[in-house]
């Protein structure tokens, strides 16, 4: 067992990662030690790059143990890069980490500097003079390139960036030249952050925490209004609306809702969010107050007023749509489906389910009936077909009587056959099916087919009733 990570007091006596666990106790007897949780470190780095949110929302991991942030034109809403810093610091500080912060122009310059050399903040244009004196192990290549290295003589960053490019990458890989030339700050690469930047953000920052539910209601009917003038002017409308709640202790709460068309208005959004919040398993836990409270759009589609119309089809749209919408809010997207087309002709998957919210505009139209004509197939089907027992005048015509649930039924009108086989680019195949549609004496409708044929070897056909008419 070796030592994977070590605090700052282990470090001054000496002990270092990589040393077996017996060699440090035999050194000093009265460690303290703990077992290596990968798993729980990674879950508390995204704890911490949910809360640096609040600062920017271009943030990414830094593996193993680090972020990034991009904070590209939003410093000056904190006083300024110096003093952005020292409140980054000073808010993990208070949480109970160590941390080395440096603000550079490039990710990698930035990322070498804090890992193996100074904290603070790089000048821009100054990072090649800064990077010189790090050691060549800031690049991170692989052990043997850097052995190789050390063992030419090139043992800081300075000393490659003095060297030629193309014998180092004819004897390296364009790898370590390219990674040289982005710590020296000459090539610069975004990062990936680990949410996608909203197309329409805005938020309230507190003085003083905030923890009552009317001030947080209150703030976030506010931040709609905001948002709904912000879409006016790009000519939006949204289509998923996100509140994040970030409280003091770094925990950040996010509630979701979405809508089924584009849409400004405050009140649909606000409605939409209290059936959210008033259905959470979870309720909203203040804890000691919210400090900042953000409103984004992550999804917006052109906005188009709808035309009214004389027969008000449109009005009864847009109340199915806003029905829609509290249902998802309230149950789930999971729990509130409809059903679409699907292009086949297998009666089995000729229709699927989505969510009830989802684009119409993707799906396949339904076929449309001949005017004044019935339905080919039926709306109502078994799954499983049941089965029933027939009789008929020739062997594969259709039923003249067929017995279903105990239930006799006299044939009076009968149309088909539609042969239906299966598609043949699938795995799992059926049998050849012949579908009638018959009305019995009564006048009921039903959709049955047969399976299998008479005369064929090793085959017995079977009847099934798979549908009834409306």
């Amino acid at each position: 067992m070796r030592i994977a990570a070590l605090c700052r007091s282990a470090m001054e006596l000496g002990l270092r990662t990589g040393l077996t666990l017996a060699d440090a106790r035999a050194r000093f007897p009265d460690i303290d030690v703990a077992e290596d949780d990968p798993t729980a470190d990674s879950t508390l780095i995204d704890q911490m790059l949910e809360d640096c949110d609040r600062w920017t929302m271009l943030v990414g991991r830094d593996d193993p143990h680090g972020l990034m942030l991009d904070i590209t034109g939003c410093a000056h809403l904190f006083g300024g890069e110096m003093l952005m810093r020292r409140k980054i610091i000073a808010r993990f500080n208070r949480a109970g980490f160590d941390l080395t912060a440096t603000i550079a122009g490039t990710p990698d310059a930035a990322r070498a500097l804090a890992r193996y050399g100074r904290s603070g903040i790089v000048r821009d244009g100054e990072e090649a003079a800064v990077v010189r004196p790090l050691p060549v192990a800031a690049l991170e290549m692989p052990e043997d390139a850097r052995l190789a290295l050390s063992r030419a003589g090139l043992k800081t960053v300075g000393d490659l960036a003095d060297r030629p490019s193309q014998p180092l990458a004819a004897r390296f890989s364009e790898v370590l030249t390219a990674k040289l030339h982005r710590v020296l700050g000459q090539h610069d690469i975004r990062i990936t952050p680990y949410r996608a930047p909203p197309a329409c953000v805005v938020e309230r920052l507190f003085p003083e925490p905030v923890a009552t539910a009317e001030t947080i209601q209150l703030t976030l009917r506010r931040l709609v209004a905001r948002v709904a003038v912000l879409l006016e002017k790009r000519g939006d409308g949204g289509r998923m609306f996100e509140a994040s709640f970030y409280r003091t202790d770094g925990a950040v709460r996010r509630i979701t809702v979405g809508t089924g068309r584009p849409t400004r208005d405050g009140r649909i959004v606000m409605r939409l969010f209290d059936e959210k919040i008033d259905t959470l398993a979870d309720p909203i836990d203040p804890g000691f107050g919210f400090d900042l409270i953000r409103l984004a759009v992550p999804a917006t589609e052109p906005f188009e007023n709808d035309q009214p119309s004389f027969d008000g089809k449109v009005a009864e749209e847009q109340e199915v749509t806003d029905l829609i919408d509290r249902l998802v809010a309230r149950f789930g997207a999971d729990a509130v489906l409809r059903f679409v087309a699907a292009d086949t002709h297998d009666p089995l998957r000729a229709a699927r389910l989505i969510h009830a919210s989802g684009n119409a505009a993707v799906a396949i139209a339904w076929p449309e009936t001949e005017p004044d004509e019935p339905p080919t197939r039926p709306l109502r089907l078994f799954d499983p077909p049941e089965p029933i027992d027939t009789f008929a005048e020739v062997p594969d015509g259709p039923p003249i009587r067929f017995r279903w649930r105990h239930v006799l039924h006299d044939v009076t009108r009968a149309e088909g056959p539609e042969r239906i086989a299966s598609e043949w680019w699938r795995k799992t195949h059926v049998p050849t099916r012949d579908y009638f549609r018959v009305e019995d004496a009564a006048g009921r409708r039903f959709w049955v087919f047969r399976e299998g044929y008479h005369g064929a070897e090793g085959e017995t056909p079977r009847w099934f009733l798979h549908g009834l008419f409306a």
